[in-house]
């Protein structure tokens, strides 16, 4: 897989990050990340649990200086004058930074009044912004009676209140259902139909396919590739082959597949299934089924798809990232601070 490449950026990026790196004692959380998004799009930051994301964001978002690094987010430097650069951004983290005990109308208003938005603006705003997302018919109710959706969906209003030019959405979906998911999706999308720029972190694949005019994977702390969805695909090949081997028995046919094909052979350990390209198509998969008749080996099922980010995903993250890692979020309840205001 080739380095991460850049000539796709704006030569004006309104966020432009150099050798940006975090650490906590003697974990680093970020390894000199470098990334450039471009005005008025979506960019889409892939990575496991642990792979530096949370913690990517947070920087941007003047919420935690990096130990070393430049970040520049809509022409202002965020370590230097973070006051400024927070009257420029928008911020929703992977919790709901929400008052269950306000009404969604009253916690929408607070922001905009946090945002030294007058009165009267901050009501206006609310409500145009309220209309726009769908919550006006709650808009009176206690956010304590809304459901995940409807309070991830709150949070992105109130981020959205002082009219950010960059909206950073840290997994703006986890924990919600399909439905509020594709609602999310449309407002992400008139979002930057309306000139926001936005930069997310997701772990939901199809999330990025659909979503993002670039995707850039990180792992370990450092951003391993980048690209279009369908550039990133493209690496894969053809076709992917997925065998399911019995239950206990992954290694063992991994073992035999490996000797099967060129490139490397892949365990998803949420599907149980063993994933690898066939680059010759039809004859690769004849390959396979050959090695395993010859090994004994009877799978419970084989099949073959055009590759997805699923497989470019498993194919670059390393099968022994950790599923948590403390030092991508070292404070939880510091994770619901907001980046529209300094909180902190």
């Amino acid at each position: 897989m080739p380095p991460p490449d850049h000539s796709a950026a704006s030569p004006d990026p309104i966020v432009d990050a150099r050798g940006i790196v975090v650490r906590f004692g003697d974990v680093t959380a970020v390894d000199g990340v470098d990334l450039q998004v471009r005005r008025g799009s979506i960019y889409a930051l892939l990575g496991p649990n642990g792979a530096g994301k949370t913690t990517l964001i947070r920087v941007l978002s003047t919420l935690l200086k990096p130990d070393a690094g430049v970040a520049m987010v809509a022409g202002i430097d965020v370590v230097a004058d973070p006051p400024m650069a927070r009257t420029r951004i928008g911020l929703a983290g992977q919790f709901a930074a929400v008052d269950e005990y306000q009404t969604g109308r009253e916690n929408v208003e607070m922001i905009g009044r946090l945002y030294r938005l007058s009165r009267a603006e901050s009501r206006t705003r609310t409500s145009e912004i309220l209309e726009r997302i769908g919550l006006m018919e709650a808009a009176d109710r206690r956010v304590g009676t809304y459901s995940g959706g409807m309070r991830r969906r709150l949070d992105l209003a109130a981020s959205l209140i002082g009219r950010p030019e960059v909206m950073f959405l840290d997994e703006p979906t986890t924990g919600i259902d399909p439905r509020s998911r594709v609602g999310v999706w449309e407002l992400v999308q008139d979002l930057v139909a309306g000139g926001t720029t936005v930069l997310l972190t997701t772990q939901y694949l199809e999330e990025a396919d659909q979503l993002a005019d670039r995707v850039g994977v990180i792992d370990r702390g450092r951003i391993i590739t980048e690209g279009t969805a369908d550039e990133l695909k493209d690496t894969m090949g053809g076709t992917i082959v997925e065998v399911e081997p019995p239950a206990g028995r992954h290694e063992e046919f991994r073992r035999v597949l490996a000797s099967a094909v060129e490139g490397e052979v892949t365990w998803d350990p949420q599907r149980g299934h063993l994933r690898l390209p066939a680059a010759e198509g039809a004859a690769s998969l004849m390959a396979v089924t050959r090695a395993l008749d010859a090994a004994d080996l009877v799978p419970d099922d084989i099949t073959t798809h055009k590759p997805t980010l699923d497989d470019v995903f498993l194919s670059l993250t390393e099968d022994d990232a950790p599923a948590t890692n403390a030092a991508d979020d070292p404070d939880p309840q510091r994770s619901r601070t907001r980046g529209r205001k300094a909180r902190r």
